[in-house]
């Protein structure tokens, strides 16, 4: 991946204006789309395979009447008054036959109709008027709404001094979220930290520009999906949190590993390749995190949530690609200017030499920081642990719930409406239950139905059940039960669950299969539901973080150790959640409207979207530790502290900008995102600053150098993920490895110690292994590979011709490095079976000839007998060497030496494992260059001797000899 990374950040660099122009262009023609086919978005929740949804969907059939939403006004009489008197009475019944004549409203029902009849408080000074609609609560129309608003008015006009009239109920359950001022404190925020960390004003936009970019185009993407199905409100406003967090994250990380390089030497052009190739591949590998995990909220099965995590998926998609193709493009135009000043030594003393003082403050810093986390590691998990186990007993007694007009700002008139009738008629009136069934083989639909509402005021919860009624056909009827709870409290769930559970005596003694729905119920179900895909869902996160860990760090520890901390750190967040909506801990200055429940989906999508980032953390710290103990020969406790110092600077801005961002949709969100965002807030700052920062430190210097141990079949069967741009590197250090040859031709096939493993056998314990083999062949040459029946050839030419990974060494095959470019090598090397080809491989020798490939393996030639098909197969080869054509021949068994002319090269391979092999005649190619010196490293470690008070001379010679030693490696 990162060799592709490579060739696409140098393509973007190249056709720079090109890539901008192609972006502005998406974004323009994005926008117009979205605003041609823009439907509205729709905060209507269906939950197939659950009761209440199935009743619902019932109800719309049967008795649609009683089955769209309802809005009602509550009508207070003055003090002392009473709904009853002539001066309230009379504007109320006038209002409603104003509601009644609206083309969307079914019924109305006031105090004053026989028939239906709405309720009135005990003290008659209040009175409910309810209005029944066609569709549910997004179908209505807003000139509906609006006139529905304008009768009311008119209503409060004409009721007596004293009097009140509100208007709410479930179509107006809920606001549109909207963007305000405080978002964009987090981008100033943003941009201020990008600045401190990359130096430059110029250097700091780039990033921003790139986030916004990507987020104006997934945005618009989302405005035209709306014709495709309906898109809840709350799912523009997490993509658009996500698509901005984590593309200016993203963006950091090229951007500052791009100054790195230029701040090397390297050419403008060559930076850009090698910062995409190499932090571009830990982009991607976080967006994939974050992908993946996003789309694992659709296991709930809830269709609503699906699309929110599919949407917040895209949006994540469209940040990684535009820093992979508009950022590099952006950095080209940039060219030197964010070239960073040299760095200038000052002096200490005589030959002494130290980094410049900015740069020996931050190294300071960050390695005070790193040697007091890993003094007493054991100490410092302990006290990680327990205050994070603290912070995270609070989530014991976290709720969720759906959010109704409770949770709506105290002067939005929804809410007024909420708050008088809870007031005047008590909590449950705000979220009434519907029990519905089939009444059709019942022959007294009327008596039936007030036997069914005496069982149901019979139960403990209910405050009234104020109708209970078949419909026109009589068959089916409905009985509204009001809770004596409010609809998101446990009251009313247990009075739901207990009425269900009370299903088999109902349809015993009545012969009525009822069934419970409404808004309150659907929400009770909606949070059950997703309660149970928490475990479920959270199994596939741990899960596929190890996974994904152990093939990136080739460690067993490692991932364990960062699944744990990731757990800490969800688990804090959902504490930090409860504090503020369950306990009301700065609940005035986060401007919550309401204590109680939050969010139902809050903690599947506070999981989905931490894992990535956690994971991105993670692997951009513990990448550095690796890489210094695992590619510069550092001991296991330096190699911590080195790796810590060498990416510490990035995480903590990353994880500054990603916590602003989140936390500035905190104090002005609409209760639906804001537990979201203040979850994802605290998540953020939990895992960088206590998980990666304080106990990854510590676990890894307590474990030493088993942190990155592995079994050897386990490191074998998982896939290799090049996060770090490794294969990259390693491309660039060979890329004039072998050299000129005294003949002058080219290379084709180069290998250096090559190793490669035979097949495992049932019972056969550890595989054959091929080498190590050094070797070098041009344009034309051929070697034959032979052994005997044990011996693994065809494991050595399959790795040769890119099909079989190798277990050690170096090949490069037309100039390609494997295993990097086995995909490329593929497709430029034929390989031909012979015992595929029915004993007569010739044929496809000269295909592959003709096919141009420079080069052409030859599997199991000893299966090829008789004399004829041996001259004809040995005619072929020669043609193809005549062509220029390279060849490598395996045989097992019989020698191959006749297929070939004389004195080419032979490699005997011997049987068993670790068995060397011998070459007969050919070149060896010249050794590996060598890795090349961290330099910023090396300079690290002399400020960090120099601020431990150890003298360094400009050598790099110390007066302590363990840290000579560790200069020297």
């Amino acid at each position: 991946m990162s060799s592709a990374l490579y060739s696409l950040g140098r393509w973007a660099a190249d056709a720079r204006r090109l890539v901008v122009a192609a972006w502005i262009g998406v974004l323009v023609v994005v926008g117009g789309l979205g605003g041609i086919v823009f439907q509205g978005f729709d905060n209507s929740i269906t939950i197939p395979g659950t009761e209440s949804q199935e009743a619902l969907d019932q109800l719309a059939a049967t008795f649609p009447e009683v089955s769209g939403v309802s809005a009602q006004v509550i009508v207070v009489a003055p003090e002392g008054g009473s709904v009853k008197d002539p001066d309230v009475r009379t504007p109320v019944e006038s209002a409603a036959g104003a509601y009644g004549d609206l083309d969307e409203v079914v019924v109305v029902s006031t105090p004053y109709d026989d028939q239906l009849s709405a309720p009135v408080s005990d003290d008659d000074r209040a009175t409910i008027v309810q209005i029944q609609l066609d569709g549910d609560a997004f179908a209505i129309s807003d000139a509906t709404k609006d006139e529905l608003h304008d009768i009311t008015d008119q209503l409060a006009q004409d009721l007596p001094a004293g009097s009140q009239a509100a208007l709410g109920g479930q179509l107006y359950a809920n606001e549109l979220p909207a963007l305000s001022v405080t978002e964009a404190i987090g981008v100033v925020v943003a941009l201020v930290v990008l600045m401190v960390t990359l130096g430059s004003f110029v250097a700091a936009g780039l990033p921003l520009l790139n986030a916004l970019l990507g987020v104006g185009v997934s945005m618009l993407l989302l405005l035209a999906a709306t014709v495709f199905g309906p898109i809840n409100s709350t799912t523009p406003m997490l993509g658009l949190m996500l698509g901005l967090a984590v593309g200016i994250d993203y963006a950091l990380f090229i951007v500052s590993r791009h100054q790195e390089l230029l701040r090397a030497g390297v050419e403008v052009r060559e930076s850009v390749a090698r910062s995409t190739a190499t932090a571009g591949s830990a982009v991607v590998f976080a967006g994939l995190t974050v992908m993946i995990a996003l789309v694992g909220l659709s296991v709930a099965g809830i269709p609503f949530l699906a699309i929110m995590g599919i949407a917040a998926a895209a949006s994540v998609g469209i940040a990684v690609l535009v820093s992979l193709t508009l950022l590099p493009a952006l950095l080209a135009m940039a060219g030197d200017r964010l070239r960073p000043k040299p760095r200038k030594p000052r002096r200490a003393g005589k030959g002494r030499r130290q980094a410049a003082p900015t740069d020996a403050h931050e190294s300071r810093f960050f390695t005070g920081w790193v040697k007091a986390v890993t003094k007493v590691p054991v100490a410092t998990i302990l006290v990680v642990v327990v205050a994070l186990g603290a912070l995270a007993v609070p989530a014991l007694n976290l709720r969720l719930a759906l959010p109704d007009a409770g949770y709506l700002p105290e002067d939005n008139e929804a809410r007024q409406t909420y708050d008088l009738v809870a007031e005047y008629f008590g909590d449950g009136f705000n979220g009434p239950l519907v029990v519905t069934g089939t009444i059709v083989e019942s022959t007294d639909p009327l008596g039936l139905m007030d036997d069914l509402a005496d069982e149901m005021r019979s139960l403990p919860g209910v405050a009234d059940v104020p109708l209970s009624t078949p419909n026109q056909a009589a068959d089916t009827g409905i009985i509204q039960v009001v809770p004596t709870g409010a609809p998101d409290s446990e009251e009313t769930k247990a009075l739901v669950t207990e009425i269900r559970d009370r299903h088999d005596y109902y349809q015993e003694k009545y012969g009525v299969d009822l069934s419970v729905t409404g808004f309150t119920a659907v929400g009770i179900d909606v949070s059950d539901k997703l309660g149970e895909a928490l475990l479920p869902f959270a199994l596939v996160v741990v899960g596929l973080s190890l996974l994904l860990l152990m093939m990136v760090f080739r460690s067993v520890w490692v991932p364990v150790k960062a699944t744990v901390g990731y757990l800490l750190s969800v688990v804090a967040a959902f504490g930090a959640v409860s504090l503020v909506f369950e306990y009301g801990v700065f609940a005035d200055a986060l401007h919550v409207t309401k204590l109680g429940p939050v969010i139902s989906f809050m903690p599947i999508i506070l999981m989905g979207v931490l894992f990535g980032l956690a994971m991105d953390y993670e692997v951009f710290l513990v990448s550095r530790m690796r890489e210094d103990f695992v590619h510069n020969g550092r001991r296991a406790l330096l190699a911590v502290t080195t790796g810590f110092q060498g990416a510490a600077k990035v995480v903590t801005a990353a994880a500054i900008i990603m916590f602003s961002v989140f936390v500035a949709f905190v104090p002005e969100g609409d209760m639906t995102l804001k537990p979201i965002a203040l979850g994802l807030a605290v998540g953020v700052a939990v895992d960088a600053f206590v998980v990666r920062m304080v106990l990854v430190p510590a676990v890894m210097a307590l474990l030493g150098d088993r942190a990155w141990w592995i079994p050897r079949w386990l490191d074998r069967a998982l896939p290799t993920f090049d996060v770090e741009g490794e294969g990259v590197a390693k491309e660039l250090r060979l890329a004039t490895w072998p050299g000129e040859r005294p003949d002058g031709r080219a290379d084709v096939v180069a290998v250096s110690d090559l190793e490669v493993a035979g097949p495992r056998g049932p019972g056969l314990g550890e595989p054959p292994v091929v080498g190590p083999v050094s070797v070098r062949l041009a344009a034309g040459d051929a070697l034959v590979v032979q052994g005997d029946a044990s011996a693994p050839v065809s494991a050595f030419v399959l790795a040769v011709a890119g099909r079989l990974p190798a277990d050690g060494g170096v090949a490069k095959v037309d100039g390609l490095v494997l295993p990097e470019r086995a995909a490329t090598v593929r497709s430029r090397v034929a390989l031909v079976d012979a015992e595929d080809r029915d004993g007569d491989p010739a044929a496809a020798v000269r295909a592959a000839v003709r096919s141009g490939v420079p080069v052409v393996v030859l599997d199991r030639a000893d299966v090829v007998t008789g004399r004829e098909h041996r001259q004809a197969l040995a005619a072929a080869l020669g043609g193809a060497q005549a062509a220029g054509v390279t060849l490598v021949i395996g045989s097992t068994g019989v020698s191959a030496t006749d297929l070939v002319p004389d004195g080419a090269p032979v490699l005997d391979v011997g049987p068993g494992f670790g068995a060397p092999a011998r070459l007969r005649g050919g070149e060896v190619p010249p050794p590996l260059p060598p890795d090349p010196v961290h330099h910023d490293d090396l300079i690290d470690d002399q400020t960090d001797d120099d601020a431990a008070g150890t003298p360094v001379d400009a050598a790099g010679a110390t007066d302590s000899p363990t840290t000579t030693q560790e200069v020297r490696a």
